[in-house]
């Protein structure tokens, strides 16, 4: 499996997720890195099949157009989107080749958040980041959602998978679900309330 982490514009990552047998690609939220993506992509012989978006957020969906039309792509997205062709949901398989991926819907930051889950690589949009959680205060943010999304989704996953934030925020620009468990201070135990408390006083 071909994977690659790319920023060439700002803070935000994209990512190209590739089966090389087949030749087929998925970029995950193009944003402001498309003409640098295409050029990997043409480079190594690949092609996108796919765009996802892991949440309807601007940065994260400029740059769809330009894949889609490179390679005449089709854009996913959760169904609360409003810009896709084919709509997901949670349990949701996308396949490239023989390259499975699993959508995990995440809603908090937004209400179509998604993460991707493929090979032991966790890839997780706005929801957690390296050393943080996503904010909720923007329109269609949850706090309550948050809570769950991070508690009973992402939080059981085993410690080794790989986390691959939306963002270069942290001190590095991947961990695992281990490490995020035991040094991300968003993640510490609390209830319900204690985390809406610490969400809204941050």
């Amino acid at each position: 499996m071909f994977f690659k982490q790319i920023k060439r514009h700002g803070d935000n990552f994209s990512y190209v997720i590739a089966d090389e047998v087949s030749g087929e690609a998925i970029v995950v939220d193009p944003s402001f890195n498309a003409n640098a993506i295409i050029q990997i992509l043409k480079n190594v012989g690949l092609k996108a099949k796919y765009v996802i978006n892991t949440h309807s957020h601007l940065d994260h969906t400029a740059g769809n157009q330009t894949i889609k039309s490179a390679f005449n792509a089709k854009i996913v997205a959760h169904q609360l989107a409003s810009a896709k062709d084919i709509s997901v949901i949670d349990g949701d398989i996308l396949r490239i080749g023989k390259v499975p991926m699993q959508v995990i819907h995440t809603p908090g930051h937004t209400s179509d958040s998604i993460c991707l889950l493929v090979d032991g690589k966790l890839l997780t949009g706005d929801t957690l980041f390296v050393g943080e959680c996503g904010r909720t205060d923007l329109p269609g943010g949850s706090a309550e959602q948050m809570y769950y999304s991070l508690f009973d989704k992402l939080m059981k996953l085993d410690d080794g998978v790989e986390v691959y934030p939306g963002h270069d925020y942290g001190k590095n620009p991947c961990s695992t679900i281990g490490v995020e468990r035991r040094t991300n201070y968003t993640l510490e135990r609390r209830t319900l309330e204690e985390f809406l408390d610490f969400m809204s006083s941050e």
